[in-house]
Order: structure tokens, then sequence, then C-alpha cells
């Protein structure tokens, strides 16, 4: 039966480390400060930036929330990410993305000062990446490795596949492994043999966006599984990518959905919004 990682009871902790980190700063005069901006009504984008704003007042960071109509366009939405890199009580800035399909998400990004960009997706932090000097690592990927350094997991040596290969999560996650010297293989919609691959795994990372995809019957005896989809059912449940009932039985440790590796995106957004003020 494999241990579960609690990323609720890690972000927690993480989070009451920052607070006292914050207490310190705020006694030089100094206050971290995140901007988040939310352009139209998607609801889960909605959900994220409550829990954002509610994770920053918890470490008592200032916060400021842009709410922005549908109907927003490119140039006035490029205007505000100006106006915050200018603002100096602002130390991180966070578009929530997707954006309305009239606004092109890489020049929104691209606008970002890289010194601000708490997400990690400017173009410059993604290149320091591959060379491991990025000032910024994007929130997710650097969660999944904080959850198997806070568990312990060894990952020097260890042999990791990454079932996904976005932008966002899969490839950054690749990276990260690799600079940690994993050998690391990452899959996709056209890999070959996905289970052969799977059950190569050490540890094995989900970010594919299907359901309950990753089985026990690929997933190797005491295998570390990290399981970063998040699915809503027909019937209402959310589920990752991993089938956890089947899968706990066989795995060494395993991160439940929800309550896995969602709660440290926001811890990490905290961390990098912390540094980038430091």
């Amino acid at each position: 039966m494999a241990k579960i990682i609690d990323g609720k009871a890690i972000a927690r902790d993480i989070r009451n480390e920052i607070k006292v980190k914050v207490d310190e700063l705020k006694a030089q005069g100094k206050q971290p400060g995140l901007a988040v901006v939310l352009v139209g009504e998607d609801p889960a984008s909605q959900t994220y930036v409550r829990s954002k704003e509610r994770a920053c007042h918890e470490v008592g960071m200032y916060s400021e929330v842009y709410r922005l109509s549908a109907e927003t366009t490119e140039e006035e939405l490029l205007t505000m990410i100006d106006q915050l890199n200018a603002n100096e009580k602002i130390h991180g800035i966070l578009v929530q993305l997707p954006l309305p399909k009239h606004i092109e998400e890489k020049k929104v990004i691209d606008r970002i000062n890289p010194g601000k960009d708490v997400d990690g997706f400017h173009p410059i932090n993604v290149g320091d990446l591959f060379t491991d000097t990025a000032r910024f690592v994007a929130c997710t990927p650097r969660g999944c490795v904080e959850l198997l350094d806070r568990m312990g997991v060894e990952i020097k040596g260890k042999k990791a596949v990454i079932v996904g290969r976005s932008n966002i999560v899969g490839k950054p996650v690749a990276l990260l492994l690799l600079h940690r010297h994993a050998t690391v293989t990452i899959c996709h919609s056209r890999t070959q043999d996905l289970q052969k691959e799977c059950l190569d795994a050490d540890i094995l990372v989900a970010a594919v966006g299907r359901p309950q995809m990753i089985t026990a019957d690929m997933v190797k005896e005491g295998a570390v599984v990290i399981d970063v989809g998040i699915n809503r059912l027909a019937d209402g449940r959310l589920v990752g990518d991993v089938d956890f009932e089947s899968v706990k039985e066989k795995a060494g440790m395993v991160t439940p959905v929800p309550g896995g590796v969602g709660p440290m995106t926001i811890a990490m957004l905290l961390l990098n919004t912390l540094e980038a003020c430091k």
C-alpha cells in the first residue's frame, strides 16, 4: 500500500515558513507584493484567483487583484502590465491563463518584467531554466520537485518518466529532474509503448490532462507517482490523470487529487513572490 503524499500539509508547512520570512521583511520596512490579473469569467480561473488572494493574506503579503471583463482589449491589458512593471509595491505579476481568444498569450507573457515573472513563463526565465540558472521556475513543476524533496525521495540516478510534454508542466519538470541527475524520459500521445516506458519509472509524473489514464498495470512496484492532472468527471467528481484507487495498491508513494500537487502550486507562487521581493 502506497504512502499518500499529503500536499495540503506540506504546502501548509511551506506557507508557515514563508510567513516567518515575510514578517522579517516587514520588520525591515519591506512587504512582498503580488498582483494577479484575471480577464473574463472562466469559473476555474476565478476559483484559482480567490485561493491565491487568500493565500497572500494568510502569509502577510500585499495583494492586488484586477478582474477585467472578457471585452478587455490586448492593448488595455498590455498597458496595465506596464503600470504593474513600474509599480514598486508589486514584486510579482501573474496573469491568469487562459486568456480570451482575441488576446495573444505570448505577447502578454513577454511584456511582464522577467524579474517580476513569478509564474516562470517569460522566455528569459524559461531559457534560464534550460541552463539551470532560472530566477523563477514555473510553480507547478517546482511544487512537484519540492514534494519529492520533502518526502525524502532520492532523485539522483533514478529513472524519471514524465507523461505529457506541455510547456507549463511536462517540459519544465523534465528539466528540473535532469538538473537533479535523474535519467529522464518524456512520453506523449505519439509514444509507441507507453505502458513499457511507464513501467521503467522509479518516479512517474502524470501531466497529460486525461482522467485516470495511468492505471496500476503501468506502474512499477514501489514507484513514486506524482499526479499533476485535475479533471472533472460527468458526475462532478475531481480526479487526476492517475487511477488513484488501483495505483495506491502498487506504488511506493502517490499524490492524491485533490490535495496533492494543487496546494503546492500556490505555495510555490508565494515562495517565488518572496524571492522576487528579496
